[in-house]
């Protein structure tokens, strides 16, 4: 037996093991494995195994074996930051973002008053820095669906703003939650400056606001999301949206693509949205090599997005 033929062996034990824990569990089953291997840019591992039981560990296991090699684990208050931080430093595939996200942010200072929110928000800026594996400030942003109060929504701008600046002092990159709100983003950011590398996490806009931010040099990241029928306007954004400035995401454990819509996300699946996103650029995914050069593409846009330093803007290294 050759040592190619060993390891297949080795990779379909290893897979089957995987998909009869996550049977068991109760989780939708692993997808087809991508021809190259792939970034989940946006994750919530800790919010993942409070929804679905998914065990971090086995998360991370699960996505390698259909080729997600990296994630991006994503932080929305103190509590889940820290763990990001403390997750990314002990697990070389994952890599962390901090922040208070803006509704978290907007109904913590209505409930105990804008001093609480400052104790998080300087704790969030010392994690920023915390270690080397903090790749970037957020989620941080508007969401104007779930808090509709003016003077809620003030305050998420403010906060939006004090993110953007930890984000420029720091060199981190900006990862921004943005719901019902495109043109308050996109004048916060304008006043306050966009930093070098912003990502626009689950993008929801339509074409033209996937123009303002390329204006801005921003990266669009697409979610399952895209691949539910009524986005279509989302899919109009993709297609318009240079090659070089896709990612892609879960927002696990939200936002399951199309077929596993209804079933609880995890970055495993992040494949099915690889594919959608593939298909609807117009590259025929049964093509092996043209699917390959594709998450190629996404992967070496994530770690342009994500770098450790400023050289790995240039030169991809995650």
């Amino acid at each position: 037996m050759d040592i190619t033929t060993r390891e297949g062996i080795m990779a379909d034990v290893k897979r089957a093991e995987i998909e009869s824990q996550l049977s068991k569990a109760k989780l939708p089953a692993l997808p087809e494995p991508l021809p190259a291997l792939v970034t989940d840019n946006h994750t919530h591992a800790d919010a993942t195994v409070e929804f679905s039981g998914l065990d971090p560990e086995l998360n991370l296991s699960a996505a390698a074996v259909v080729g997600v090699h990296h994630i991006v684990e994503v932080g929305c208050d103190q509590p889940s930051s820290e763990w990001a931080v403390d997750f990314a430093a002990t697990h070389e595939q994952v890599v962390a973002a901090v922040a208070l996200h803006p509704n978290d942010g907007a109904r913590m200072a209505a409930r105990q008053g804008p001093e609480a929110v400052n104790d998080v928000m300087r704790r969030i800026e010392q994690l920023a820095t915390a270690h080397e594996r903090v790749r970037a400030v957020g989620e941080t942003g508007l969401d104007y669906f779930r808090i509709q109060d003016p003077a809620g929504q003030a305050f998420q701008r403010e906060l939006f703003a004090r993110h953007i600046e930890i984000a420029q002092r720091t060199g981190r990159a900006l990862v921004i939650h943005d719901r019902d709100a495109h043109a308050d983003v996109a004048a916060v950011l304008d006043e306050h400056g966009w930093p070098p590398r912003t990502i626009l996490h689950c993008f929801s806009g339509d074409a033209e606001f996937a123009a303002t931010c390329l204006e801005h040099d921003a990266w669009l990241s697409f979610a399952g999301s895209v691949t539910f029928k009524a986005n279509g306007a989302v899919r109009d954004a993709l297609r318009s949206t240079p090659a070089d400035k896709v990612l892609v995401e879960t927002d696990a454990p939200y936002l399951t693509p199309v077929p596993m819509r209804g079933r609880p996300n995890a970055p495993y699946l992040v494949p099915h949205t690889v594919r959608f996103l593939a298909a609807a650029r117009g590259i025929e995914t049964s093509d092996e090599q043209a699917l390959a050069a594709w998450c190629r593409r996404l992967d070496a846009n994530t770690s342009r997005a994500y770098g450790s330093n400023p050289q790995a803007i240039v030169t991809g290294t995650w």
